[in-house]
Order: structure tokens, then C-alpha cells, then sequence
């Protein structure tokens, strides 16, 4: 939601083919949808957007998309108002392994660096893009080895931690991590799951004043349906 209360968010198809960023604005009680940017059908700028949006302080909207790229495994892409239109910029090609797919979205911290995952069905890892001279700089925080990786969009807390899940990590049910900045370089630390306390968290994580953490995993637990129904759960420090 942008300061004039305006709803902006993506679909994965439509437009050209391949999703489209779109705008929702008050009207008279009700909404007027507006299409801001279509994904074209080459997908060289990207495709498939799973994921939501966020702005910077001049306004201009962050995001990913799954797909697309150099190679095919998603997007980081800026929108930036210009008169009535929007303008597309492609910042980078997530490329952290094959066929490691941008599901998640991005977080931002008060220098502008931007955060995000890949993975889903591949372990893929956690990357960081730097604004540069001009341009921006990728980097690879973290890499995963377990049997599925992210699908979250990474949290970050008012000292420069980096949080998120993935899915099958450690023992094959799936983990949350913490990236601490270090000297330069990033320390990665995990709690693992062991199915009978959850199995693949999917989503993002919360973090309450007291640096405790909340989520949810997909599968795993005992569950009122039965076994394998999913979590809530909270790690404490």
C-alpha cells in the first residue's frame, strides 16, 4: 500500500502471458484496477511473479519474479513512477543454482540493500543485492544443500540479521536460519525440525520485541486432522 492508499500486488499469469503488476485505487466506495507493468512473453526481464512488493522511500516498487532471466530461475525488477507511467528496470538475474526458482520476495534495510531467497523444489540459498555506482551488485549470503530450499520472503531484524526458512534443509524436514553480518561476510546458524514438531516451513517468519520467532511449517506435528497437518510454532532465544 503506497501513502495514498492505494493496493499494488502481481499475478502469475495474465497480461502478455507471463504476470503482470497491477494497481488497485479507491473509487467511489470501490476499487479501479489498473495494470502498472505486463511481463513480456520473452521472459528476458522475467515471468511468473509469485510474490509481493515493496517500496522505497521515493517510491519506486521492488520485486521478483520466479522465472525468467538468464537463467530462467527469476528476477529482481524495480518499478519507478514516471508521469502517469511506470517504468521497468531489471536489477539482476537470480542465479544461485539451476533450477532454483525466486518464489519469495523481497525485504529492504535502512541502506537500501535488498534480500531474498531461491530455492523451492532445489536448495538454493539467500543473496543480497547492493545498490553500485549506479547499477547493483549481487551477492550469495548462503547456499543450501537439503532437499528443498526456500520459498520464503527473508525478515530482517533492527540489527542486520537476515531470517527465513527452508523447506527441506538439515535433516530433510526443513529449517529456519539466521544470517548475522560479520566482518564483511555472513555467520549462518539454524534450528532444524524433526517432523513430530513440524516439517517444511514455507512461509516467512515474525519477530515479536523480545526476539522471539513465530511460523508455520506445511507439514509435520501431530495435528488435529491427523499427522502431517503442520505447525505453528516459536523459537525463543
Amino acid at each position: 500500500m503506497d501513502q495514498a492508499g492505494n493496493l499494488y500486488g502481481t499475478t502469475t499469469g495474465g497480461g502478455d502471458g507471463e504476470g503482470v503488476v497491477f494497481k488497485l485505487t479507491p473509487s467511489g466506495g470501490g476499487w479501479t484496477e489498473s495494470v502498472i507493468y505486463s511481463f513480456p512473453s520473452s521472459c528476458d526481464s522475467g515471468c511468473d511473479p509469485e510474490s509481493g512488493l515493496i517500496f522505497d522511500s521515493a517510491g519506486n516498487l521492488y520485486g521478483t519474479t520466479a522465472q525468467g532471466g538468464s537463467e530462467n530461475t527469476g528476477v529482481v525488477y524495480a518499478l519507478s513512477p514516471s508521469g502517469s507511467a511506470w517504468t521497468e528496470q531489471t536489477l539482476a538475474s537470480v542465479t544461485i543454482a539451476p533450477y532454483a526458482l525466486t518464489y519469495g520476495g523481497l525485504a529492504m534495510d535502512g541502506q537500501g540493500n535488498l534480500f531474498g531467497t531461491a530455492g523451492g523444489a532445489l536448495p538454493g540459498g539467500a543473496f543480497e543485492l547492493t545498490p553500485s555506482n549506479g547499477g547493483w551488485t549481487f551477492n550469495l549470503l548462503q547456499t543450501f544443500s537439503g532437499n528443498a530450499g526456500p520459498y520464503d520472503t527473508p525478515t530482517l531484524d533492527a540489527a542486520g540479521n537476515v531470517y527465513g526458512t527452508s523447506c527441506g534443509e538439515g535433516t530433510g524436514n526443513g529449517e529456519v536460519f539466521k544470517l548475522t553480518p560479520s566482518n564483511g561476510g555472513w555467520i549462518y546458524t539454524s534450528v532444524l525440525f524433526d517432523y513430530s514438531n513440524g516439517e517444511c516451513p514455507v512461509g516467512s517468519v515474525v519477530l515479536d520485541a523480545a526476539g522471539n520467532i513465530y511460523g508455520t511449517t506445511d507439514l509435520g506435528g501431530p495435528g488435529k486432522c491427523g499427522p502431517g497437518c503442520g505447525v505453528v510454532w516459536e523459537i525463543t532465544p
